[in-house]
């Protein structure tokens, strides 16, 4: 059978873009590879959100070089923000590369493979020397494949594309253009197709999610989650990323009201300091975003705030700073994503005076363990409960352990029980009929927590097989499902 591989950097609507692009290769007949080396056409879709991210991407495709001299036949192909900003300018630093597509051309993309499909015959297999031949494909971390024996169990749906908030640092408008808001009927009848075909939890997608009106009746996200929550088989529902701004006291009452809903709310706060603030054009004050917080803890009790935090903004003093750090170290946030300022092209930030980069490195420092501190106090709390959480695969570190998220998105890792064994050939992963892990907590660190799994169930709500054999007390109360 033809295969395709696709590469996902960036957010989670990259993510979605690529599972939307899996879906249409899968009906015009191809499969899904695990490596680039064995596809017939590889995919790496992109982001510009940062610096980094860029030059990683731009990295990525020089590797994909090997490929095509070990097969011309292969297909190579750009999608996502770096496309849409860079076709020009990638088309000439990477002339291997058979066709880019930007953010807004996905449909045109999937045509494009329906069409390469009857050339690729029933698949290939290259020779031993070919495959002797092709590098091993490693960058410091390659971005994620959208195949795996559990990557249906979360299902992405997006809900709006684009932006017109024009925040100062951010390309996103630029790349995805302005406010693009699906129609509810066909975002709850794409949700319906994920849960039958096998989705556990649901993340609706969107670059300021919250925002989402219904073009045709007004309906607002609150309107459109209580909908979703009504479908049958729905097990848990998220979703990334909203804007302060966005989440009135109507939304949040309607969301609270959902049983479904994961206890983990994101609210980017960028910067403590109403001056940052202003500059980067985030259409609130800390008082004002304060007020959000306190919206949410009184609807959503224990649920965990996380946040997104530049430092190094252009014009940022070491007072602005202080203003951040000290909102930091008083533990609003259970985890937070925390950058340092890149200047993206086109943006009116960068064209200001920059933070000098070691001044930048240092606070990054400062905040960052600011941060850990009230993380690993959160985390600290699971120790000696035992949580449900969803499994995820192979941990990344040690193959004899599996990795799994919580509904709070707090990632729990344990040593793979006897029972695990593999997917049968053409079949599916045991593990992926019953996949919601109760794992005992046995030691908290920053990056999650570490247990022994002790039983697994197939739907949330169900009570779990005991594994064997069993390692405690199952007796211990469960904790981080639903409220």
């Amino acid at each position: 059978m033809a295969s395709i591989y696709i590469e996902t950097f960036g957010c989670q609507m990259n993510e979605a873009d690529s599972q939307y692009i899996v879906d249409r290769a899968q009906r015009a007949g191809y499969g899904v590879a695990n490596s680039p080396e064995s596809a017939d056409v590889v995919l790496l879709n992109t982001c510009t959100v940062r610096d980094n991210a860029e030059r990683r991407a731009y990295g990525r495709m020089n590797h994909f070089k090997v490929l095509k001299k070990a097969n011309p036949a292969v297909r190579l192909v750009v999608m996502g923000c770096l496309a849409e900003q860079d076709r020009d300018r990638m088309q000439r630093l990477a002339p291997h590369v058979d066709a880019v597509f930007g953010t807004r051309e996905l449909v045109q993309l999937a045509d494009r493979l329906e069409s390469w499909r009857p050339a690729f015959g029933d698949g290939r297999d290259l020779s031993q020397d070919d495959r002797d031949n092709i590098l091993t494909f490693a960058l410091g971390g390659t971005g994620d494949g959208i195949a795996g024996d559990f990557s249906r169990l979360r299902a992405f749906a997006t809900v709006q594309r684009g932006c017109s908030y024009y925040c100062t640092f951010c390309i996103v408008p630029h790349v995805r253009g302005r406010f693009d808001h699906r129609p509810q009927e066909t975002i709850v009848a794409e949700v319906r197709d994920r849960i039958a075909e096998g989705a556990r939890e649901i993340m609706l997608v969107g670059q300021t999610v919250n925002a989402w009106r219904d073009p045709a009746t007004g309906a607002d996200f609150g309107d459109l989650c209580g909908a979703i929550s009504k479908l049958p088989g729905l097990e848990r529902l998220t979703f990334i990323s909203p804007h302060p701004k966005d989440f009135t006291a109507k939304i949040l009452d309607d969301l609270a009201a959902l049983d479904a809903l994961n206890p983990r709310i994101h609210l980017p706060l960028q910067s403590g300091s109403d001056a940052m603030l202003r500059r980067m054009n985030r259409k609130y004050t800390r008082a004002v975003f304060h007020e959000k917080v306190e919206l949410i803890r009184a609807r959503f009790g224990d649920c965990a705030i996380t946040t997104d935090l530049i430092v190094g903004f252009p014009g940022e003093t070491e007072d602005d700073f202080a203003e951040t750090l000290g909102y930091v170290s008083s533990g609003v946030f259970a985890n937070a994503f925390t950058f340092i300022y890149s200047t993206r092209r086109g943006t009116p930030a960068a064209r200001w005076e920059q933070v000098p980069r070691e001044v930048a490195l240092d606070r990054f420092g400062r905040l960052l363990d600011a941060q850990n501190r009230v993380t690993r106090a959160y985390h600290d709390r699971k120790l000696g409960t035992t949580v449900r959480a969803l499994i995820v695969g192979d941990s990344k570190k040690d193959a004899g352990k599996l990795s799994a998220k919580t509904t709070d998105n707090v990632t729990v890792v344990a040593p793979k029980p006897p029972d695990y064994g593999a997917a049968p050939d053409g079949g599916e992963h045991p593990y992926a009929l019953t996949p919601w892990l109760d794992v005992a907590i046995e030691s908290a660190h920053v990056w999650g927590c570490s247990g022994t799994i002790v039983g697994r169930a197939a739907r949330f709500s169900e009570a779990a097989a005991r594994v064997s054999p069993p390692a405690i007390d199952l007796t211990l109360p469960v904790v981080a499902s639903a409220r």
